[in-house]
């Protein structure tokens, strides 16, 4: 059971350190949306997974509160910040 249970961790963590990856300051340098949807589903589907019977209704739903919550943050956070000028974007030239 062990086994399965960290199989499936890994399995669940590979795509989120790739998609990671995706949201550099280089190709999009206001990304805390980004990162806090990602971060909160994260974290939703593990808090949903631990908790009660349903495990994967409560992983999905808690997957989905938490991308919600975290792109609300995340968003918030972008719009305090000022728009940067194209030297400070850096990225391919």
């Amino acid at each position: 059971m062990k086994y399965f249970q960290y199989s499936l961790l890994f399995i669940a963590a590979v795509p989120v350190f790739l998609l990671n990856g995706c949201t550099g300051s280089e190709a999009v340098p206001r990304n805390a949306t980004q990162t806090g949807a990602l971060t909160g589903a994260l974290a939703g589907s593990v808090i949903g997974y631990n908790s009660g019977h349903h495990r994967g209704r409560n992983a999905a739903i808690g997957g989905l509160i938490g991308a919600a919550a975290g792109a609300g943050i995340g968003h918030a956070i972008d719009s305090q910040e000022p728009e940067p000028t194209p030297e400070e974007t850096g990225g391919w030239h």
